[in-house]
């Protein structure tokens, strides 16, 4: 099969390349599952599990992307809860090849039905972007209704999987970002827009709860923000600036059968929006990681037509 396949830590994206690869074999509680699109995310390549295993022994060359859409192909021993020929979408092992390739071999229990009105290249940007805003929301952040959220990076994909979970939720939501995000933002639902480059952070006043997809000084002033009892969450890594009184909580995002079930259901009847930056071919996908422009939204391959 075809995939796009790592060696070379150290040359980034310009290391991927096209090439062809064993094709997958489903052990015990796995699927194949015949990728139609895969989702991807440029920091992958800085993760210590693409390069290694869960015993820190190197695992090259190694397939990145974990999540995608697609169609079952194959079942492993012991597995259920799906069936071949069905379309299903998730998000694989961090510390196994990955979605950007023909065909991948995950554990069922990654995978939720994809049902047959959505898209395959909407199926893919939904996991990481979903379960995170998700997760970080709702497990850590302990969101109810009436509460105030920043969601930082509000026209990126994850941020604006948060922006509208947060409304949906009942929260009064403020967006940040550069300048040029503010209308992105307001039209997921952001109810106010913080230009982080020209705008003053802290004249947003007390909040309840930090989405914070960005780190560093922004994370440190945005913690000062949160009122007694709120919550700081990230997915940067460890917390440099906690709330004074309040919880800091860094999380790695997980895949949940039930909570894909409800976030496509959401795309289905209209309340969520996924938000996708470019779409390219398999053959294309490294010219396509490689290029300088920008993009707010999640890159998807489509791995077939």
């Amino acid at each position: 099969m075809k995939a796009i396949v790592v060696t070379d830590q150290a040359a980034g994206l310009a290391g991927m390349k096209l090439m062809d690869r064993p094709e997958p074999q489903a052990a015990i509680n796995d699927v194949v599952v015949e990728v139609h699109a895969s989702g991807f995310v440029g920091t992958e390549l800085t993760w210590p599990s693409t390069w290694t295993d869960r015993r820190d022994q190197g695992r090259t060359p190694s397939i990145p992307g974990h999540e995608l859409a697609g169609v079952v192909t194959a079942l492993g021993y012991g597995t259920t809860g799906l069936s071949v020929g069905q379309r299903v979408f998730g998000l694989a092992d961090w510390y196994r090849d990955g979605t950007l390739a023909e065909s991948v071999a995950m554990e069922a229990r990654n995978l939720a039905p994809l049902p047959g009105d959505v898209d395959f290249t909407v199926g893919a940007s939904l996991p990481i972007s979903g379960l995170t805003a998700w997760q970080g929301l709702f497990e850590h952040g302990r969101l109810r209704a009436g509460q105030s959220v920043i969601a930082h990076g509000a026209a990126g994909a994850v941020g604006s999987m948060v922006t509208q979970l947060a409304r949906e939720a009942g929260a009064y939501v403020i967006g940040t970002g550069r300048a040029a995000d503010r209308q992105k933002a307001l039209d997921f639902g952001a109810q106010e827009f913080v230009d982080l480059e020209n705008d003053a952070l802290e004249d947003v006043g007390g909040v309840d709860l930090v989405f914070d997809v960005i780190g560093g000084d922004i994370q440190k002033r945005s913690a000062s923000l949160i009122r007694a009892g709120g919550v700081l969450v990230t997915v940067v890594g460890p917390a440099e600036a906690r709330p004074a009184d309040g919880l800091a909580i860094d999380f790695v995002v997980e895949s949940d059968r039930a909570q894909l079930s409800e976030i496509v259901q959401r795309v289905r009847d209209g309340r969520l929006r996924t938000n996708i930056g470019k779409v390219a071919s398999l053959d294309n996908a490294v010219a396509t990681f490689n290029a300088t422009e920008r993009s707010q939204g999640k890159t998807v391959i489509r791995v077939r037509p």
